[in-house]
């Protein structure tokens, strides 16, 4: 018999997962058959992983990852994937806004054979603004990265086996896993649901966070920054060049002067503007090929609760 592992990333989630799992055991967990749940706690500063180990301690099946520090969705869900035991593996994610029905269908196109399984998001129940700039996001993946990016998004996605295998050998940082996940390109499936709003608990999914995400996103799987960069330049040395010419042609011709301080200026400060953009470009790239070279880990495991160390005993 098939098993599959659920993949939570945990990051100051106690006052939702108690929650979530009644959610999953009213729907999902009695229908799946072989299963575990693997909990990651990512660095979490509240009771979240006081929570989870009532959790283990209460119920059969589940499985604990504590990280030693922050480090990040993209790593907690890496360190998740590591550790699952499953022959595919699903993500969810801990704020109740998925409905954990899809789980089920996901697992069904699984058995059908497909490698991976996306959960995407056919309508959004929350914040209009939050919504249009994460379309926007979503539609600059697909322009500059990956056009197979679907156009609602997904942040859910169940992977087989061998997928897990191939994301484990790019231990990639800096990175977006959903990106890794449809760059591998296996045979994949899509199943729609409606992201509902969050109505417990504070998400801190900051705006540095989303922009770090934009960036990471862009530079990992594109080229498309260092040709707009080419490009930048190529349209400056035109306009310079047009604009020379018409000065040259407006000062023989008409006796024109040519003006001085003021446009000079503009045309100075212009320039260095681009240059300034184009290092700070440069030193993302720099910085990123650095962090790479140093080969740390994308994250650090501090301690592993199996399901058969109810007891209390710990695997590190």
């Amino acid at each position: 018999m098939s098993k599959i592992s659920i993949i939570v990333p945990v990051y100051y989630n106690a006052d939702t997962l108690e929650l979530l799992y009644e959610d999953m055991k009213e729907k999902i967990l009695e229908k799946l058959g072989d299963y575990e749940i693997v909990f990651v706690d990512d660095g979490s500063g509240d009771e979240s992983w006081q929570v989870m180990n009532r959790l283990r301690d209460k119920y059969p099946h589940i499985r604990l990852v504590k990280l030693s520090r922050n480090f990040g969705e993209h790593a907690a869900l890496l360190a998740g994937l590591s550790a699952c035991t499953g022959d595919c593996a699903v993500t969810k994610q801990a704020d109740l806004q998925e409905d954990s029905g899809i789980i089920l269908e996901m697992y069904e196109s699984w058995k059908r054979g497909n490698k991976v399984v996306l959960a995407v998001r056919k309508e959004r129940k929350e914040n209009p603004l939050k919504v249009f700039f994460a379309n926007m996001y979503y539609a600059l993946i697909r322009k500059i990265v990956n056009k197979n990016m679907p156009v609602g998004g997904c942040d859910c996605y169940l992977v087989d086996r061998k997928v897990i295998e191939v994301l484990e050998r790019l231990d990639e940082k800096n990175s977006s896993l959903t990106l890794q996940v449809l760059w591998a390109g296996f045979r994949t499936d899509m199943i729609y649901f409606v992201r509902q709003d969050r109505e417990i608990g504070k998400s801190r999914w900051t705006l540095s966070k989303k922009v770090k995400l934009v960036m990471d996103s862009v530079m990992s799987f594109s080229y498309f920054p260092l040709r707009f960069m080419s490009g930048l330049g190529i349209i400056f040395n035109v306009l310079a060049a047009v604009l020379l010419v018409s000065v040259l042609v407006e000062k023989f011709t008409n006796g024109t002067p040519i003006a001085g301080w003021a446009s000079l200026m503009c045309v100075i400060l212009c320039a260095s503007g681009v240059i300034m953009l184009m290092l700070g470009i440069l030193g993302e790239y720099i910085w990123r090929t650095l962090d790479a070279a140093r080969t740390r880990p994308p994250f650090i495991v501090d301690e592993i609760l199996d399901e058969e160390e109810a007891d209390g005993n710990e695997k590190i």
